[in-house]
C-alpha cells in the first residue's frame, strides 16, 4: 500500500520494501487556469501575458558527501544517463498536460556506486524569468516512487503549499543512511532562474 507523505517526512525504502532494487521516480504537475496571474505577473505588470505553456524540467543531482563533484552527476534532459548507468531520465515533457507522471527518472539502487550517498530530485521552470512564469501558476504537483519490478507505487508526496514567486523546486531526496535507502519529502521552493543556479547550491 502506498504511503502518503507530508513535507519533511522521511521513510525507509529498504525496510518497508524487502528486495527493492530499482525505483521509478515519477513527477507530475498541471498548469493552473490562466487569469489572475501570479507573483511575476504582478511584478511585471498585468498587461504582460505569460509566454506559452509552462515547461517544467525534472533533474537528479547525484551527491558525494553532499556535493556535486562533476557536471556529469547532474542527470537532466541534456544528460539523460549517468555515467554509472544507474540513474536515467526518461525524457522531457514540454507542457505537463495529461494525467499521471509528466517526467520520470529511474534509479538502480542496488548498483549505485558507493561514493554517492544522496540523489536530489528537483524541478525547474525552463526560462522562467524570460517567460515570466513561476510555480504559483502550477497546481497538483507531486513526486512518487514506484517499485520498477512490480510497478506498484511505494509512496507519494503532494506539494500543497503556495509556491508563488518560486521558479524552481527541490521535490525530495533519495539517500543512503547506515546501509539502507531512505526518502525525504523536501518541498523547498527556490527563486533560482535556471538549472545551473539550482545545481550550484550543491557545489
Amino acid at each position: 500500500m502506498s504511503i502518503s507523505l507530508q513535507k519533511g517526512q522521511k521513510v525507509s525504502l529498504s525496510k518497508e520494501n524487502a528486495g527493492l532494487k530499482r525505483i521509478v521516480v515519477g513527477l507530475g504537475w498541471d498548469e493552473a487556469p490562466k487569469g489572475g496571474g501570479g507573483f511575476l505577473s504582478s511584478l511585471f505588470g498585468s498587461g504582460q501575458s505569460q509566454e506559452g505553456n509552462i515547461d517544467c524540467d525534472a533533474s537528479a543531482f547525484l551527491l558525494q558527501g553532499g556535493k556535486i563533484v562533476n557536471k556529469g552527476d547532474v542527470v537532466y534532459y541534456g544528460n539523460l544517463r549517468h555515467s554509472s548507468g544507474t540513474v536515467m531520465h526518461m525524457g522531457d515533457n514540454l507542457t505537463g498536460a495529461g494525467d499521471g507522471d509528466d517526467e520520470q527518472i529511474t534509479i538502480d539502487l542496488e548498483n549505485i556506486p558507493a561514493a554517492y550517498d544522496r540523489i536530489v530530485i528537483v524541478v525547474n521552470i525552463y526560462q522562467a524569468v524570460q517567460r515570466r512564469q513561476e510555480f504559483g501558476m502550477i497546481r497538483n504537483a507531486f513526486i512518487r516512487l514506484v517499485d520498477a519490478s512490480t510497478n506498484k507505487e511505494i509512496l507519494k508526496y503532494n506539494l500543497t503549499e503556495n509556491y508563488s514567486g518560486m521558479t524552481a523546486m527541490i521535490f525530495g531526496e533519495v539517500y543512503r543512511h547506515n546501509g539502507e535507502w531512505k526518502f525525504s519529502a523536501v518541498g523547498q521552493g527556490t527563486t533560482d532562474p535556471g538549472l545551473g543556479e539550482l545545481a550550484s547550491r550543491y557545489m
